[in-house]
Order: structure tokens, then C-alpha cells, then sequence
């Protein structure tokens, strides 16, 4: 199977499609998609994907699919040599994981993405920040994370749902988490301090995803230093 992934590494979503693939040793291409330059928008790109988001792959014979989970789970069934950890055969497993992934596009993407774009990027896409949408994003990501905390983490494992390996729910949540390290230390820390359960979670998981984890994150981090220089000129 010949894949190629259209992504760009700000896009958490996008990381974590790139991260489960270099876990599975699944070759690919990467298309980076400069959504800073507005290249999502493209007519060429809405052949791809017709939403104008990222990631999205296309593969063999002109298969075209986008949105991560949906791309995660094809690529779970499709590629070989795929532990099953990541999404189960057992088709009770699959849906407790699915529950989880259908949960946070609507919570904890909602409150993540949302406060770091109206705080942190909106001026890098030519937008003013919007301090009321940032606090309203706060109020979920806030009540996401208590959920993490109190729901989906369970005693007796590491990771979500209780499992003592990460799944493709743990790959996406913890991709999402880490983009609040574009905020300033003292807003993360107030949001992620009340959660000891949650930080454990994401330090255990990014230890698992090693050493392609730190790899795809790089950009992360150098965009928050970028963030700082900006910051510290005005």
C-alpha cells in the first residue's frame, strides 16, 4: 500500500497520525500542507479533502479519506504487523475506544484547540485573539480534563480505559493535551496541576511513543520559543 499523508505538524491531529505510523514502521509520504499559508485552501488540496483540514491520505488507486480517527482506524485494520493494543479485534474493546475518540472531538479538542488558537495563534493567521472565546474554550478543556481524571482513567492501567498499553484514543488525546505547551507555563500549569492522574497519563504515554513521540513534537516546541520572541519584542 502506497501512502501518502497530507499534514502539518502544528495540527495535533495530523502528529498523531505520523506518530502511529512511524511506531508501525508504516512507510509513507509526507505532504506538508502549510496552513499558515492558507494551502489547505487550495483547489488541489480540496481534491483531497473537500473539508479543507489536515490530515487526510490518499492511498492506491485513488482512495481518498480524511479526519485523524477515521485515518487512525483504517490504517489500524489495514496495515500489517499493527499490534492489536492500538485497536482491538475484540469488537468490545474497539467500542469502548471509540467512545472515547467520538468524546473528544466534542470536549477535550474543543476546549484544547480552541484556547490555544483564540490565545496563542489566531495573530500568526492574520486574526486578533478573542479573550472571551479563549475563556469560554477554558471552561471545557477544564471539564474535559476532570473527565480524563476521574473518568476515563481508570486504577488498574496506565492508559485510557484502563489498559497497560496505549491505544489509538490514548495516541490522539495525548497529541491534543500536548498543544497546550504553546500557552504560557503559568496558564498550563494552573490548567494541568489539579490533574496529578492526567499528567501521569501523558508522561507514561509519551514514554511509550518513543522516540518518534519527541521527533513529531519538535515543531511544537519551537513554535512555543517562537511564541516567547514575538511576546518578548512587543
Amino acid at each position: 500500500m502506497k501512502l501518502k499523508l497530507f499534514v502539518h505538524r502544528l495540527s495535533q491531529p495530523s502528529r498523531a497520525v505520523l506518530i502511529f505510523c512511524k511506531l508501525n514502521k508504516i512507510e509513507f509520504e509526507e505532504v506538508q500542507i502549510d496552513l499558515s499559508k492558507g494551502e489547505h485552501l487550495s483547489p488541489e488540496f480540496k481534491e483531497i479533502n473537500p473539508m479543507h483540514k489536515v490530515p487526510a491520505m490518499e492511498v492506491d488507486g485513488g482512495f481518498k479519506l480524511f479526519e485523524s480517527h477515521a485515518i487512525l482506524r483504517f490504517l489500524a485494520c489495514a496495515s500489517p504487523g499493527v499490534a492489536d493494543h492500538w485497536y482491538p479485534a475484540d469488537l468490545f474493546k474497539r467500542a469502548e475506544i471509540n467512545s472515547v475518540l467520538d468524546w473528544h472531538h466534542a470536549n477535550l479538542r474543543h476546549g484544547s484547540a480552541g484556547l490555544v488558537f483564540h490565545s496563542k495563534l489566531a495573530p500568526l493567521f492574520g486574526l486578533p485573539s478573542d479573550v472571551q472565546a479563549a475563556a469560554e474554550c477554558e471552561k471545557v478543556l477544564s471539564a474535559s480534563l476532570a473527565k480524563i481524571e476521574s473518568f476515563w482513567l481508570k486504577e488498574e492501567g496506565q492508559f485510557l480505559l484502563g489498559n497497560s498499553k496505549p491505544s489509538i484514543a490514548d495516541l490522539s488525546l495525548v497529541c491534543e493535551t500536548m498543544q497546550l505547551e504553546a500557552l504560557d507555563e503559568k496558564v498550563r500549569q494552573r490548567l494541568l496541576d489539579p490533574h496529578e492522574k492526567v499528567r501521569k497519563w501523558v508522561d507514561d504515554t509519551r514514554n511509550a511513543m518513543q522516540p518518534y513521540f519527541g521527533e513529531i513534537h519538535g515543531v511544537l516546541f519551537q513554535l512555543k520559543d517562537k511564541l516567547k520572541e514575538m511576546e518578548s519584542d512587543e
